[in-house]
C-alpha cells in the first residue's frame, strides 16, 4: 500500500516503538526485523506526514530489572538510556538504507555518534522531511521511554502518539495471554486507562497526555497498520480525553 500525499489524518505524529519491536528470539537487534520496520516507515513517510520516533531499550537492558537485582537504580537507568541509543542507531541505519533521511537526537550528549536533542533543531529536521529518532529517553533516571514519548510529542507539536505494540492489536481489559476472557477495548479515556491500570503507558506518561489532551493510538506493529492509522482508518484502540472531559 503506497501512501499518497494529502490523504492523511495527521500532519505530524510521534511513533513509540518498544525495543522488543526491533528484536527477535535469537537477537536483541534483528536486522531483518529492523529492515521490515524501516520499509513500513518509508511507506508511511511517503504520505507526507512528519514522523518523530521514541524507541525503547528493553530488548537490550532494563534499568528497573537491574535495580531489582541490586544495581543502583540511577546507574541502571543510565545503562538503559544507552540501550535506546543503540536501537536508534540501528533503526537509523535501516531507514537510510531505504532512502529515508533520518537523524538520531539523544537526550544525553554523545556527539561522536548522534546529535544532542534540541527542540528547535528537531522541529527543523521534521520540517525538512527527515525522520527524527529521539534516543536516551528524557535523559533522566526514573522516567520511562513512555514518558519520553509523551514529552517529545508535546514539545514537537505532534497531533497524536502512535503506540506500536509487538504482540497485541490494542488495549485489552486484561492480559490476553493470562486471561482468555480479556476483552478488546476500542476506545477509552486517559483517566479510565489510569484508573483501571491498563497497560497503555505508565501512569506518569498517561497523566501528561491527559493533561494536554494528547490522543494515543494503540495498535500492533504489523503489516500496513501505521499507514492505515495515518490515513484516518480506525485501527486498534484510541485513548483520548474529549473536550470538557
Amino acid at each position: 500500500m503506497e501512501g499518497e500525499p494529502g490523504t492523511t489524518a495527521f500532519h505530524r505524529v510521534l511513533l513509540k516503538l518498544s525495543g522488543q519491536a526491533l528484536g527477535s528470539e535469537a537477537r536483541a537487534i534483528d536486522p531483518a526485523t529492523t529492515k521490515s520496520i524501516a520499509k513500513t516507515l518509508k511507506t508511511a513517510r511517503a504520505l507526507d506526514v512528519d514522523i518523530a520516533i521514541v524507541v525503547g531499550g528493553g530488548n537490550i537492558f532494563r534499568g528497573m530489572a537491574a535495580a531489582a537485582g541490586g544495581m543502583d537504580r540511577t546507574t541502571g537507568d543510565h545503562i538503559g538510556m544507552m540501550a535506546t541509543v543503540q536501537n536508534a542507531l540501528a533503526l537509523q541505519d535501516a531507514l537510510e538504507d531505504e532512502g529515508v533521511d533520518t537523524r538520531v537526537m539523544s537526550a544525553i550528549e554523545i556527539r561522536a555518534v548522534c546529535e544532542p536533542y534540541i527542540r528547535r533543531r528537531a522541529i527543523r529536521h521534521l520540517e525538512k522531511g527527515r525522520v527524527v529518532i529521539c534516543a536516551a529517553g528524557t535523559g533522566n533516571p526514573y522516567f520511562s521511554t513512555d514518558s519520553a514519548a509523551a514529552l517529545r510529542s508535546l514539545e514537537l507539536d505532534c497531533e497524536a502518539i502512535l503506540m506500536a505494540k509487538r504482540r497485541y492489536d490494542g488495549v485489552f481489559s486484561a492480559d490476553p495471554e493470562k486471561d482468555p476472557s480479556a476483552e478488546f477495548i476500542p476506545e477509552l479515556t486517559h483517566l479510565e486507562a489510569i484508573e483501571r491500570g491498563l497497560k497503555v503507558m505508565d501512569t506518569t506518561a498517561l497523566s501528561l497526555c491527559m493533561d494536554n489532551r494528547m490522543p494515543i493510538h494503540v495498535f500492533r506493529m504489523t503489516g500496513d497498520n501505521i499507514v492505515r492509522v495515518l490515513s484516518g482508518e480506525r485501527v486498534g484502540t484510541v485513548v483520548c480525553t474529549p473536550a470538557g472531559g
